[in-house]
């Protein structure tokens, strides 16, 4: 804001300070936001770290046993198995809300079955192949977890920077231009009231 464009009447003071204070109240408002928004990030960062911790257990259980089943019933029963499974599971997406920012919320169905319900014969495959298949979907829950997490997470991470620049540009910029010219008019209004009060006094001395 070039203080040469600025007009030094009484009225453009009054919205100079109008401005400030509301200024200051979004800049109170947005840093409250900010804080919060860093105290639900701290939280979800824990559980990205132990649902991080879980899906790298969990992979390696899952390619311990897909190795073992593979030893076991060959590298075509295996994929036999697998092929016949029919019932695959279903994702669906919905959202919730965290301070202002919409973060997914997936759930998924049909992800854990039972022995029967896998669509391979149990006569034909041994209890390696059961156990491979339920590390799978151990692998798959922990999967949907983990991007439900990681998703929310980024988006927190979003809004905070994006937040922060706000707090800044407020607090760095904005608000001390707005003082500045609020000063301005101030001392040229004072120069203008002491120059009129000058000149009312030289007429009335011309006067007398």
């Amino acid at each position: 804001m070039a203080l040469r464009d600025i007009k030094p009447t009484r009225s453009e003071l009054i919205n100079i300070k109008r401005r400030i204070k509301l200024s200051e109240r979004g800049y109170n408002i947005l840093k409250m936001k900010r804080d919060g928004l860093i105290l639900e990030f701290f939280k979800v960062l824990q559980q990205a770290k132990d649902s991080r911790g879980a899906l790298m257990e969990r992979y390696t259980r899952a390619m311990e046993m897909i190795a073992l089943a593979e030893t076991v019933e060959g590298a075509i029963g295996v994929k036999a198995a697998a092929f016949s499974t029919a019932d695959v599971p279903a994702i669906s997406l919905k959202s919730k809300n965290i301070m202002g920012v919409v973060v997914p919320e997936i759930q998924a169905s049909s992800v854990r079955k039972g022995v029967l319900d896998r669509g391979y014969g149990m006569l034909g495959t041994s209890a390696v192949i059961d156990e491979t298949a339920e590390a799978f979907e151990d692998l798959l829950e922990a999967i949907i977890e983990a991007a439900e997490i990681e998703t929310t997470m980024k988006r927190l991470l979003d809004e905070i920077e994006g937040t922060k620049r706000r707090v800044n540009a407020l607090e760095f910029k904005v608000i001390p231009e707005l003082t500045e010219a609020r000063d301005f008019i101030k001392m040229r209004l004072d120069e203008m009231e002491r120059e009129e009060l000058f000149r009312l006094k030289k007429i009335k001395a011309r006067s007398t």
